[in-house]
């Protein structure tokens, strides 16, 4: 890809994230449904537009392989939305500073999805035989996802948390949607800078993104190997993530069946993987069946009721 579009495209970015922060959510608020809709459908309509700029620069080829990378990243997100209701219940996030962690968190996720989805590309260009191993990985990480139980988010365990607290002094209090405050430990102490529990908040959003990316990157991998597409689609579905979240925290759990949606959507993708040079799938297809079990399970769940649930709730 020529340099200019990487530039043009990054630059773009900025833009919309200088835009997002510093004009349309300058002061700390909460997010309507009705707000967070609007947001979202900005998003996915950048998205359509860019993946259209790529039919027309590119070819139809890559127009679909964009989109088709753009809706695998998009589902898999969903997961980083359980991560985020679970993260902000547990520490009692007041919803007007949700969005304040959730637009830095994702500005921090694009940092380091770049470079790991760079590292990738390279591992790919060299060792061509690293295409099976992400293969096998994503049918292992499928089953696992379809039939390994629920994992519990337990933030004071994650270690990255832990180090920060060890050497980071912290007060117990929030200050609005600021992450370090000056202030006294302790009655009569030093006044000095000292970090609120938002920093710990954003610190394990960034690192259960890292976690969450070991599942991704590859399995856009195994939608394109052209670093621009994986990049650019990686981009908008992680720029939509946090409008979505605001749409949709309130009645994930109905999607009950989702996580085998998506369980099949990556073994699916690491079969493709494995199979490329035997029996390759073309992108329509697989644009087809990643769409069709992904709307198949979100309208299962909604059709079939939830028995575990309904037992719940009837306790």
């Amino acid at each position: 890809m020529p340099a200019s579009w990487w530039i043009g495209f990054n630059l773009l970015i900025l833009v919309l994230l200088a835009l997002d922060l510093g004009v349309f959510n300058r002061k700390a608020h909460t997010v309507s449904v009705k707000e967070a809709l609007g947001w979202s459908a900005v998003w996915i309509s950048l998205a359509i537009g860019f993946g259209l700029w790529i039919g027309r620069e590119m070819g139809r080829q890559a127009m679909l392989e964009f989109y088709a990378g753009y809706l695998v990243e998009q589902a898999l997100s969903v997961d980083n939305l359980f991560v985020f209701i679970l993260v902000f219940g547990y520490f009692k996030i007041p919803p007007q500073l949700q969005h304040r962690v959730l637009f830095w968190g994702i500005l921090g996720a694009l940092l380091m999805r770049g470079a790991m989805i760079g590292a990738g590309a390279v591992l790919l260009a060299q060792f061509h035989w690293i295409i099976y191993l992400f293969g096998t990985f994503l049918i292992y990480t499928g089953f696992k996802m379809a039939f390994g139980g629920e994992s519990e988010i337990e933030p004071e365990q994650n270690p990255v948390i832990r180090l920060v607290r060890r050497f980071v002094p912290m007060t117990t209090k929030f200050h609005g949607e600021k992450f370090f405050v000056r202030e006294a430990l302790e009655p009569g102490g030093r006044i000095r800078h000292v970090a609120t529990p938002l920093l710990v908040v954003l610190v394990l959003v960034e690192t259960t993104d890292v976690v969450f990316a070991v599942d991704s990157i590859p399995a856009i991998f195994g939608v394109t190997r052209n670093p621009f597409l994986v990049y650019t689609s990686n981009v908008f579905a992680i720029l939509g993530l946090r409008s979505m979240y605001f749409v949709l925290a309130n009645i994930i759990g109905k999607f009950y069946l989702l996580k085998y949606g998506l369980s099949v959507v990556l073994a699916f993708v690491g079969a493709k993987m494995l199979l490329s040079e035997i029996m390759p799938i073309g992108i329509g297809v697989s644009l087809g069946v990643v769409a069709a079990v992904l709307v198949g399970s979100v309208l299962l769940s909604l059709l079939i009721p939830n028995k575990q649930a309904a037992e719940g709730d009837g306790h």
